[in-house]
């Protein structure tokens, strides 16, 4: 009799700890078709990159651009201005003349110029692994392909604040997201 009074008391505990999940779990799809649908987007962020052997702060504007899109480096004030022009899987780095290697973070070619790119694409074409509220904003796990995937806290109106790009499970971009319009 105690056994099914506890189950009794903790099953609405359990229908309510899943609406939160429903919730931000549902919200997905519609953003992602509206973010999928727009020519207009760009953000600033304030990311750092994790390499196996050191971290690099960098501050980047994004814009999409037709076809594909532009980001340029805000900061370091050493490389500023410097911009990436990124065309589906092509992309070029350069200043005028010059052309600068960023570095791979991972095995799969993320470079901190190319990850604002990259959360754009898993926001708009990522696979929604998990979804819940944590501290008063909605996060979505989202899958881009094997071993890759992004983590993204977004505001109540759905206004994307931070992210993380995961490789292999290992946190390779911190991303703090300035003034996403």
């Amino acid at each position: 009799m105690k056994r099914l009074v506890l189950l009794l008391l903790l099953l609405p505990c359990l229908l309510l700890g899943g609406c939160g999940q429903n919730d931000a779990a549902a919200r997905f799809a519609p953003f992602s078709e509206a973010l999928a649908a727009r020519s207009d987007l760009c953000f600033t962020a304030a990311l750092r990159a994790e390499y196996p052997d050191r971290s690099a702060a960098f501050t980047l504007r994004y814009e999409d651009s037709a076809p594909g899109s532009v980001v340029t480096v805000l900061q370091p004030e050493e490389i500023r201005g410097v911009s990436v022009h990124l065309d589906g899987a092509e992309s070029a780095l350069g200043y005028d003349a010059i052309t600068l290697d960023t570095g791979a973070l991972d095995r799969y070619g993320l470079s901190p110029a190319c990850a604002p790119a990259r959360l754009v694409q898993a926001l708009r074409e990522g696979h929604l692994e998990s979804a819940w509220e944590e501290d008063g904003l909605t996060v979505w796990e989202l899958i881009v392909d094997d071993g890759q995937s992004v983590c993204v806290w977004l505001s109540e109106a759905l206004v994307p604040q931070r992210a993380e790009l995961i490789s292999d499970g290992r946190v390779t971009v911190f991303c703090e997201i300035l003034d996403w319009s």
